[in-house]
């Protein structure tokens, strides 16, 4: 698994985490930063997670307007918290991180979905993805 899929992943735990505790990413990010010094093997994974992390939270109001507008039928609100930060993390990467092209972005959306999320979740986030994708071209 590579650095950055580590990362994702990291990053999507603490996105979910803050969810479903109801805590702001400030929070959890404060308690991982003291984690990740007491765990120098995975620091590679950690500068990533970060950036992931306080990009969503910089970009929440822009990134949930994409899932709202574009996801036919579903509200944030409907959604299992694991695909709502799965697609916060994907969203965000292909907004406003131009080093990571857009169909990186979703293949590893999809990947995540498919292993950590619901049968249907996988198709759905692809979708949503392709959608957000092609109407924010690079």
């Amino acid at each position: 698994m590579s650095a950055r899929t580590k990362a994702r992943k990291r990053a999507l735990d603490l996105l979910y985490q803050a969810d479903l505790r109801d805590m702001t990413l400030a929070e959890i990010l404060s308690a991982e930063a003291q984690r990740a010094v007491s765990e120098p093997d995975r620091e590679a994974s950690w500068m990533y997670a970060r950036e992931i992390v306080d990009g969503v939270a910089d970009h929440s109001e822009e990134i949930d307007e994409q899932i709202e507008t574009y996801s036919q039928g579903w509200t944030l609100a409907r959604m299992p918290a694991v695909d709502r930060a799965i697609l916060r993390i994907a969203i965000w990467e292909i907004l406003f991180n131009p080093e990571v092209p857009h169909g990186v972005a979703i293949d590893e959306a999809v990947e995540a979905a498919k292993t950590l999320s619901t049968e249907d979740s996988s198709g759905f986030i692809n979708g949503l993805l392709g959608k957000i994708s092609q109407i924010n071209p690079r």
